[in-house]
């Protein structure tokens, strides 16, 4: 019986710009964009500048938002730590992690480098989500339960199927690629709320691409790799791999199931964010918060008292708080360290309880405010059901994109930068998508 590596090779290897759906072809575009407003904007958190600092070897693909070049690799870590720098950018409930951080900066750093075309980037991108999402299906849930960060783990093995599928690389090449970056595969969930979760994201698509590479040159790693005793699966959560569980993956298009965030938080807070958002309730009227979220939720984003911004985007008490004070949770600049400290947020957010339901799945909240004068005023909210209206999603995120991308670009700047992601798949010479996503140019 063939791998698991060996079964995702055969079916996705050989697809082309041809097989991919329009509906595909659109998310894909979203994804695109949605990653370039947040990585232009996370290019300038110090997390990024640091990296920039440590690695920077010369080379010919573009380092978003600074317009310097750096050498392939280093541009997809560099890209992709910033990309996830704001904790900012899609997400997926297959993975349980972000699809397009780990996968889209190493294919667009190869892209480049190679000279190749719009088409051929959009294609192997789309193969390295359709192949991070399968794997992440056959590991959940004890994979991402057990501590490990999917997006640093899995999105490894995505990058890696994606640069291969770039080079053309042959079904057994495949194979090797995604095989070693499996055995590169790191990132654990205790980092969250530090510079350490971006981290995951820039090293799953430098090493994904890597492995790839790596694989173009006859290296070799273990096709049972996933399934094998001490393999992945049983390694980082205990899983015993059965292969037929891709059966009923087969000819599902899994990256139309990508989710959007729109709030700059944790996707597991969303819900809680929405649901506080729709009660008509003054702050000053408040006596206490309930915020019932799914129990495995409290592993993720339960950070009680924070006192960063980067660990409030990590707790539910918080950010429901923001929600209710009126704070605008769609703005990154809204988590700054010194809002942590003030008073009118510490005392809201002291009168926040989560409570974890056993049942209920992650992405759905009830949030249940006692007032003052005795009132119950609850409301419900569920951030796991993909968009339908794709046409209402690209306004969305053409509006979150210009937030984010217009304050590194300008306006104009961002404006190219948005139709040149549009325009991506007609088989566009990649300049016009890199070079509007530098300030200078």
């Amino acid at each position: 019986m063939s791998t698991v590596l060996e079964r995702l090779a055969a079916r996705w290897s050989c697809v082309t710009p041809e097989d991919l759906p329009d509906d595909v072809t659109g998310v894909g575009r979203h994804c695109l964009l949605d990653w370039f407003g947040c990585a232009l904007a996370g290019s300038r958190e110090p997390l990024a500048e640091l990296i920039r600092l440590e690695l920077a070897t010369p080379g010919a693909s573009t380092v978003v938002g600074t317009g310097r070049t750096a050498s392939a690799r280093d541009a997809a870590l560099i890209n992709g730590a910033a990309g996830h720098a704001l904790d900012f950018d899609d997400t997926h409930m297959l993975l349980s992690g972000h699809p397009t951080v780990p996968v889209l900066p190493a294919v667009l750093a190869v892209a480049e480098e190679r000279d190749l075309d719009g088409a051929a980037l959009l294609t192997a991108f789309v193969v390295g989500v359709e192949v991070e999402c399968r794997i992440g299906a056959l590991l959940a849930p004890a994979h991402y339960l057990a501590g490990w960060h999917a997006t640093g783990t899995i999105g490894t093995i995505g990058s890696a199927a994606a640069v291969a599928h770039l080079l053309r690389l042959d079904r057994q090449r495949t194979v090797n690629a995604m095989a070693l970056a499996a055995t590169q595969a790191a990132g654990l969930k205790a980092s969250f709320g530090t510079m350490a979760k971006p981290l995951h994201a820039g090293k799953a698509a430098a090493d994904g691409l890597l492995a790839a590479m790596l694989a173009a040159r006859g290296f070799t790693g273990n096709p049972a790799v996933l399934e094998a005793a001490q393999g992945l699966a049983q390694a980082a959560g205990g899983v015993d791999l059965d292969p037929a569980r891709l059966d009923g993956l087969e000819d599902r298009w899994t990256i139309r199931e990508t989710l959007f965030k729109y709030h700059a938080a944790c996707y597991l807070t969303h819900a809680s964010i929405n649901a506080a958002l729709a009660l008509d309730v003054a702050p000053d009227e408040v006596d206490s918060v309930e915020v019932h979220v799914a129990e495995d939720s409290l592993k993720v984003c339960n950070i009680a008292e924070p006192a960063t911004g980067l660990e409030a985007k990590f707790s539910l008490r918080v950010t429901t708080a923001m929600a209710l004070l009126g704070d605008d949770t769609t703005d990154m600049a809204a988590y700054r360290d010194t809002r942590m400290a003030d008073a009118d947020l510490v005392a809201l957010r002291d009168k926040v309880r989560v409570v974890p339901v056993s049942d209920r799945p992650g992405t759905r909240s009830k949030v249940v405010v006692t007032t003052t004068d005795g009132r119950k005023l609850q409301s419900e909210d569920d951030t796991g059901i993909p968009a339908t209206d794709l046409g209402l999603q690209m306004d969305r995120l053409s509006s979150k994109f210009h937030g984010l991308a217009g304050p590194v670009l300008g306006k104009k700047g961002a404006d190219r930068l948005r139709q040149a992601a549009l325009d991506l798949a007609g088989g566009r010479d990649l300049a016009m998508l890199t070079r509007p996503a530098n300030p200078s140019q």
